[in-house]
């Protein structure tokens, strides 16, 4: 018999992994930090999801530390609103494609979690 089996995200966990990138706006790392550590071990597209956001709030983090001790040679005031720019689309991009059921890979994130 040849079925087929729909290999597609459930709606709880899109709406999870959409979550997890949407946070990042307004929790930085904490609140995919969070939803990482309750479904790391389903291995699932939340739970993949959850790792890929908090991955890339960590590097926003790094980045906006950076451009706070460069502030005091005047580039940081450019770099600030640039990192918080970045976020805001990438985390915007990240639940786009987490609601359509497709994994997102941030540019320019460190894969510090594995």
């Amino acid at each position: 018999m040849n079925e087929i089996i729909d290999t597609s995200p459930s709606r709880d966990e899109r709406n999870l992994a959409m979550l997890a990138h949407l946070l990042g706006i307004f929790s930085g790392f904490v609140g995919a930090l969070i939803l990482w550590l309750v479904k790391r071990e389903d291995d699932g597209f939340a739970a993949q999801e959850a790792r890929e956001a908090l991955n890339f709030q960590i590097t926003v983090a790094i980045a906006m530390m950076a451009a706070f001790v460069l502030k005091f040679v005047l580039i940081g005031f450019l770099l600030v609103p640039l990192v918080f720019l970045a976020n805001f689309i990438f985390c915007l991009l990240g639940a786009l494609s987490a609601a359509k059921g497709k994994a997102y890979r941030y540019p320019l994130s460190i894969r510090l979690i594995s």
